[in-house]
């Protein structure tokens, strides 16, 4: 008999004891997810940890609609609002954990009047998700 199967825990921590660096963690994780037939929506949605009802009031959309979109592709027009998610959220990975970017997007701040992240993406103003995100780590802002 072989050894016993180890667990996703264990192969993780073994995984990112071993990796070259955080970008190769970062393209293995990008590969799962493509392995697994993750969705630019699903990865959203996973990162995020929101629910559909969540995701559909940020999008604008019934539950149902957001529903068709995770198994028949997000329709053109949508699309702008999910890129701009999609790259702050690629943005926020970079320089955050994974799992703490749910309080991270949930936070009010006053530089964002007071708002959250989540709650700019609710009012339909994807495009200033990003551009938030983009400030947050701009490090030329900080430089003497």
């Amino acid at each position: 008999m072989g050894e016993p199967a180890r667990t996703p825990d264990e192969v993780a921590e073994q995984l990112a004891a071993e990796a070259p660096d955080q970008a190769w963690l970062r393209a293995l994780t990008d590969r799962l997810d493509e392995l697994l037939g993750s969705t630019e929506l699903d990865r959203l949605l996973s990162a995020w940890d929101l629910s559909l009802s969540e995701a559909s009031r940020m999008f604008g959309v019934s539950r149902q609609a957001l529903a068709k979109w995770r198994s028949g592709g997000v329709p053109a027009d949508r699309m702008p609002a999910l890129t701009d998610l999609v790259s702050a959220t690629r943005l926020l990975e970079r320089r955050i954990k994974r799992e703490r970017i749910p309080a991270v997007i949930r936070r009010r701040a006053e530089a964002l009047g007071g708002r959250s992240l989540l709650e700019i993406a609710r009012a339909g103003e994807h495009a200033a998700v990003l551009e938030a995100v983009e400030r947050m780590f701009d490090l030329r802002r900080v430089q003497p």
